[in-house]
């Protein structure tokens, strides 16, 4: 049950990563789909409503659900309530991971992360990690909550700072790389995943290889133009630790009164297709 805000919740929550695997095994899913409320594309309604329907319609073929708190924050001061109302309309056994990309000093990140998860009761959350290991600290602390460090965006801009090299231990790395060796080495929960745009699946790839252990989130697929192909064969190693996210394509697929229906076709063809390539990199690794 999740928290209206008001008060921190009570009840001791699952774990993130068994929450998660458990959703992805019983709608055979490696979909997450984001809620990002945004008044200029959705019909002509309230966004919670809007929101609601989106998660009962497709909620039996998701692993997760990924609300963007700047379209939230966005709506102004009723932002918050729609937040609680979409929060309490998802399904108990799906888990919702905060696209907060919060951090900052030590102090202010602990209050990130009272809120996000004790306030609102978010099972993970994404975490900019550009102040250090202090600033991440108070998340790795939540040993039950899942923390998605953001290493490799989906932008076009990711490459300005992202790709600089970086001398590591006596060997020249670009920063991405750095940043994901670091999340490994903060990985003593076993709670920590990483932001991997799927529009570099190279990069991709190469961060598989150095963390096989991490879960990644993958942003990028749909609107952006990444291809479910391509971020399959880059991380896929038979574990199945990653979720492929899709926002816009998801929930706008129609404005009409019918935008629900085709919201519930929309994911069931990006979770198939992920589905379908899954299956052709099994196949592929069983005969080499």
């Amino acid at each position: 049950m999740y928290n209206t805000g008001e008060m921190p919740a009570e009840d001791s929550p699952v774990a993130f990563m068994d929450k998660w695997r458990r959703a992805a095994a019983r709608n055979g899913s490696h979909l997450c789909v984001g809620l990002d409320p945004d008044p200029a594309q959705m019909p002509a309604m309230e966004p919670a409503a809007f929101l609601r329907r989106v998660i009962e319609a497709t909620s039996d073929l998701v692993c997760c659900y990924k609300p963007n708190l700047a379209f939230f924050e966005a709506l102004g001061r009723d932002g918050y309530r729609v937040l609680a109302d979409v929060l309490a309309a998802v399904p108990p056994d799906i888990p919702v991971l905060a696209d907060a990309k919060r951090g900052d000093i030590g102090h202010t990140s602990t209050a990130y992360a009272r809120a996000l998860f004790d306030v609102w009761g978010f099972d993970a959350v994404t975490v900019n990690p550009w102040g250090g290991a202090d600033s991440v600290q108070p998340f790795l602390e939540r040993p039950e909550r899942g923390i998605f460090i953001w290493c490799r965006g989906s932008n076009p801009g990711a490459r300005d700072f992202q790709d600089l090299p970086v001398l590591d231990e006596g060997e020249a790395r670009p920063l991405y790389e750095v940043v994901a060796l670091r999340a490994r080495a903060w990985n003593r929960h076993g709670n920590v995943g990483l932001v991997v745009g799927v529009t570099y699946p190279e990069d991709a790839a190469r961060l598989r290889r150095l963390c096989p252990e991490l879960p990644f989130l993958m942003p990028g697929l749909g609107a952006q133009g990444g291809d479910a192909a391509a971020a399959v064969r880059a991380v896929d190693d038979g574990t199945g630790g990653f979720l492929v996210n899709v926002s816009r394509q998801v929930l706008y697929a129609a404005r009409g009164p019918d935008f629900a229906e085709a919201a519930r076709a929309a994911a069931r063809r990006y979770r198939d297709e992920i589905n379908r390539y899954r299956a052709r990199a099994t196949g592929a690794r069983e005969t080499t």
